[in-house]
């Protein structure tokens, strides 16, 4: 695990857009693991300004997003559907057909999620999977649990997690109780992982990712075992690392 520290969240995101960019450059049709989400969103912005440069091509290249609400149809303004389209695919050359986000409001969720998988599978498997991380240090919709959810998933919202993301919306309320999510395992066979934090909200869960045990109940410590993970982060969410392990930049 590589740890890069930038003095901000703007540094932060011009650091993982170069890290995405470089994947993209060396493989035109790589197939990427997008995240939701106000951390990722700085990154996004500055891929758009790459694009538009004429510095990197989505053409060729296919996304899978890593989840999407339950029951919340996808043209409201805070379905992740929005949010992608809004925030990265209305600004770039990436197909439609290429485009794969999980359906939210699929009729039959079993047979969806096992076609979910089966798609990323015969697209080659997630070259660069981007990953935000909550306060309790889920990643996707990844909950605290027994045990690491393998594969895609509907599954509940914590209430941590819901009084996280009511911010989007006009009351708590309306916050959705379930998502459909990649499992862990599912994001841990990506070939590379890029992940993102900012603010010192999250500096508690990103030193138990790093420096815990690898346990279901720090969703994120599972990337403690993976080969090539990148994590990006400013120096508010590093303020409980030692500064030996990590890289300032």
């Amino acid at each position: 695990m590589v740890i890069y520290v930038c003095d901000d969240y703007g540094k932060m995101s011009e650091v993982a857009a170069n890290q995405f960019a470089a994947h993209l450059i060396l493989k035109p049709n790589s197939v990427v693991g997008l995240a939701t989400g106000s951390t990722p969103e700085g990154m996004y912005s500055e891929l758009i300004k790459k694009y538009k440069k004429g510095e990197i091509s989505f053409e060729n290249a296919v996304s899978f997003n890593l989840d999407e609400y339950v029951d919340l149809p996808k043209e409201n303004e805070n379905s992740y559907y929005t949010f992608m389209h809004e925030k990265l695919f209305n600004h770039i050359d990436i197909k439609a057909e290429n485009i794969n986000i999980p359906d939210g409001n699929a009729k039959d969720f079993e047979k969806y999620v096992e076609e979910y998988e089966a798609k990323i599978e015969s697209a080659g498997g997630i070259d660069l999977q981007i990953l935000g991380i909550g306060q309790n240090a889920h990643i996707g919709f990844n909950e605290p649990d027994k045990v690491f959810l393998k594969k895609t998933s509907v599954v509940d919202l914590t209430q941590s997690t819901i009084d996280a993301n009511s911010r989007f919306f006009d009351s708590i309320d309306e916050v959705p109780k379930k998502a459909i999510s990649m499992g862990t395992g599912s994001i841990f066979k990506a070939k590379n992982i890029l992940l993102l934090a900012s603010g010192k909200s999250k500096a508690e869960a990103i030193n138990n990712m790093i420096n815990g045990e690898i346990d279901p109940q720090v969703p994120a410590s599972i990337l403690q075992l993976h080969s090539n993970v990148v994590v990006v982060i400013d120096k508010e969410a590093a303020e409980l690392l030692d500064e030996s392990t990590y890289i300032r930049i």
